[in-house]
């Protein structure tokens, strides 16, 4: 690539990074010949009168797999200030979400992508993968709000070579931060709506500052606090989110990230088919001291914080580079009832009739580093980097008895009352190099390799399954190689072809589990092999301003899933052999015209394990729907935005076996707001209006299976909240 080419290819860059991007960049990504951005995301001034802007989901032209990006436009203008990343991503293809105590008011319980569950598909923010170390799990609300997010994107694959995580081969959700505003702007807002939530914040952009290159950045603070909808389930929470960007010269750009979140949150554990009966769908927790289910027995104190400072630079001669260095963190304490659903009696070391319970302290700090460098060769892109992460981790669970204030119960269970106590540490080192060779005209052929490297250290005074002192180290690794063409069949229709392998090694619940002897514990600590796949996927998108059209069909075989099930209290993890995933899934949207568009998709996902014989064929894994699909109307002009927009996901399974049928269910959720036009009067300019309305028809059924009580076994369910609308106010000054 010439060096003038690649120095505006960063300039560009620099600007999406600081002030954002229009539309087209975010959804068609960069020419062939182009640096990929280090950052997109969607904000400023957008033709309103397109199928492009106005689809809730888009494929890309330049998708390598299936993506479904989801734009800050249509966040901004369809989900309530009170949602989190899964909220948003709920309208995607094959996505099956919901927030089961109201948007964004309880962490997510139950997200599937085809199938695959939380702790298989990896969530980046700003490109940089994060998680828990012990599950690879993801705690929904406990970092980035609604207000701070640019483009989302749900993508639904293995990726290439240079796509880092620990959960690679279930695809990954990414999560981009919004740009600053061109001008220097105080915006106040403020939001009220249904379980008495209500959320006041307010954002200060410094806009462009010529004395600094044009540097730019915000402060955006928040506050929510809301009932919820479940009962006695409610949350505080605050938030602080920073980013600025500061142009060194005209090839070097420096970005500072910075979040601080805290959570106070009475949860449940869901409710059986009785409470439900008796106390209705949205029951979750009492307000009886003498009962294990009282509120202030059951409750979380989360502190979290999310740091990052990015290079993106042009070196010259066709070399770029884009770094970060980041570190993150989570510090949670909980307490809760031993048996919060009433089937194991009061009891404790001093007296028969106090309350017992459970304390807990889950901390964890990662640290890291994301670099790829690339060579801009006339007939192709080389690239290459590594990803490195060091997560360190201490865990504690222990009896209280919470008649007593909280008091040590020795009697209560584990060892002497304490049922698990350790550290452990995971290292990750991924490195990889993918070359993107333009064969001909309008074709890419790209060639990748990933070498992921995964080390598990724990020294447990009291391990999590086994209950005793352990100590260990576990290694894992995988060579990944991927391939993929994609071809512009014509400016705007394109499509591609991939394969590519997956890799997940087991996480820290799975260790240790069958050992019963002590004696018998060796270096070599788990029996249960690493999850494997080979990903084949085939697809196109078209993109006019009157239609955009995806389709895709894939076929994934996995080996080795690990599943689980509980039986007495106790959770069973097993190898459950080979699974085949395959599907057919369609999006697109149709401008009407008169402001109005036309937005659906469907999919047909199949998610069975291969069976033994023709005697026992393949059974369903759980959470996995037979289908889903979307259909709405949207309507956007003259500062009016409205929206009818239904999910449906169809049957599936809430636990392994074809156990616990959940039948089909829909939510049909809608918008409608007004932005005011530069022209109006001071003090209402580009102010908005906004109302977000979720599961207007009321449905409450049951969604999910949360689990079993320990005593009895008694399944445990999630209902759809009911009916709920959010109004809000935003106010540039």
């Amino acid at each position: 690539m010439p060096k003038n080419l690649a120095r505006d290819t960063l300039r560009r860059a620099i600007r999406i990074a600081l002030l954002g991007a229009p539309m087209s960049a975010a959804v068609a990504g960069p020419a062939p010949d182009q640096q990929p951005l280090p950052t997109v995301v969607v904000t400023g001034s957008l033709d309103q009168q397109s199928a492009i802007t106005q689809a809730p989901t888009l494929t890309p032209l330049d998708a390598v797999q299936p993506t479904s990006v989801i734009s800050q436009q249509f966040i901004e203008n369809n989900m309530p200030l009170s949602s989190n990343y899964d909220d948003v991503i709920k309208i995607a293809p094959s996505v099956s979400t919901v927030s089961p105590n109201g948007p964004g008011l309880m962490e997510n319980q139950v997200l599937s992508i085809r199938g695959f569950q939380d702790g298989q598909y990896n969530v980046t923010f700003d490109g940089i993968p994060w998680g828990d170390s012990n599950d690879f799990t993801h705690h929904t609300t406990s970092y980035f709000m609604d207000h701070d997010l640019g483009n989302l994107s749900v993508d639904r694959g293995p990726g290439t070579a240079a796509t880092i995580g620990n959960a690679t081969f279930g695809g990954t959700i990414a999560i981009n931060s919004k740009g600053a505003a061109a001008d220097t702007t105080l915006t106040p807002y403020v939001s009220a709506g249904s379980f008495n939530t209500q959320i006041i914040g307010a954002q200060f952009d410094t806009g462009a500052i010529a004395r600094y290159n044009g540097a730019a950045g915000f402060i955006d603070a928040e506050s929510l606090s809301s009932d919820g909808y479940l009962t006695n389930m409610g949350q505080d929470r605050k938030n602080l989110f920073a980013k600025f960007g500061v142009p060194v010269n005209d090839d070097t750009v420096l970005t500072f990230v910075g979040m601080f979140n805290q959570v106070h949150q009475f949860v449940g554990l869901g409710a059986t088919a009785a409470q439900i009966s008796q106390y209705g769908p949205n029951y979750g927790l009492n307000r009886d001291p003498n009962s294990q289910a009282y509120f202030g027995y059951n409750r979380d104190l989360i502190n979290t914080d999310f740091e990052y400072i990015g290079l993106a630079s042009n070196l010259g001669g066709g070399w770029s580079l884009d770094n970060k260095v980041y570190t993150y963190a989570y510090y949670h304490n909980g307490n809760n009832g031993e048996d919060p659903n009433g089937e194991q009696p009061n009891g404790t070391t001093y007296s028969p009739a106090d309350v017992p319970g459970q304390v807990l302290i889950n901390n964890y700090r990662s640290w890291g580093d994301t670099l790829k460098v690339k060579d801009a060769l006339s007939f192709g892109d080389l690239s290459a980097g590594v990803w490195f992460d060091r997560q360190h981790n201490q865990r504690l669970l222990q009896e209280v008895d919470f008649t007593l204030g909280g008091a040590f119960n020795p009697a209560g269970g584990g060892v002497n009352g304490v049922d698990r106590q350790l550290t452990q540490s995971l290292t990750t080192l991924q490195p990889f190099v993918q070359f993107d060779w333009k064969a001909l005209p309008g074709l890419t052929l790209s060639p990748g390799v990933r070498y992921d490297h995964f080390e598990r250290s724990v020294d447990a005074q009291v391990n999590v399954k086994s209950a005793y002192a352990q100590s260990y180290t576990e290694t894992f690794a995988s060579t990944l190689p991927s391939f993929l063409a994609h071809y512009d069949i014509a400016k705007d229709w394109a499509a591609y072809a991939q394969v590519a392998k997956g890799f997940l090694a087991p996480n820290e619940n799975f260790f240790n589990y069958s050992k019963t002897n002590p004696t018998a514990i060796s270096a070599s600590s788990t029996n249960i092999s690493p999850q494997e796949s080979w990903n084949y996927q085939l697809g196109t998108s078209w993109q006019t301003k009157a239609l955009s059209l995806s389709a895709d069909v894939y076929f994934i075989d996995f080996n080795n899933l690990i599943g689980s099930t509980t039986q007495g209290g106790n959770v069973l993890f097993f190898n459950q052999g080979g699974v085949i995933y395959k599907g057919v899934e369609v999006e697109g949207t149709a401008l009407l015209g008169a402001g109005f568009s036309l937005y659906a998709n469907a999919t047909y996902n199949s998610a069975k394990d291969k069976g033994s014989d023709l005697q026992n064929p393949g059974q369903w894994v759980a959470n996995a729907p037979k289908d889903t699909a979307a259909l709405g109307l949207i309507y956007n002009r003259s500062g009016w935005y409205g929206s009818l927009l239904d999910k449906y996901v169809g049957s599936r399974y809430g636990d392994v076996g074809e156990q616990q049928p959940l039948s089909a269910y829909s939510t049909l959720d809608g918008a409608l707001g007004y932005t005011f036009g530069a022209d109006a009067p001071m003090g209402l300019r580009k102010a908005k209006v906004s109302l977000a309305f979720a599961n207007l028809l009321d449905s409450t059924k049951v969604y999910a299976l949360a689990g079993y009580t320990a005593a009895l076994g008694t399944p445990l369910y999630w209902t759809i909240p009911g009916r709920s609308v959010f109004a809000s106010v935003e106010i540039p000054l």
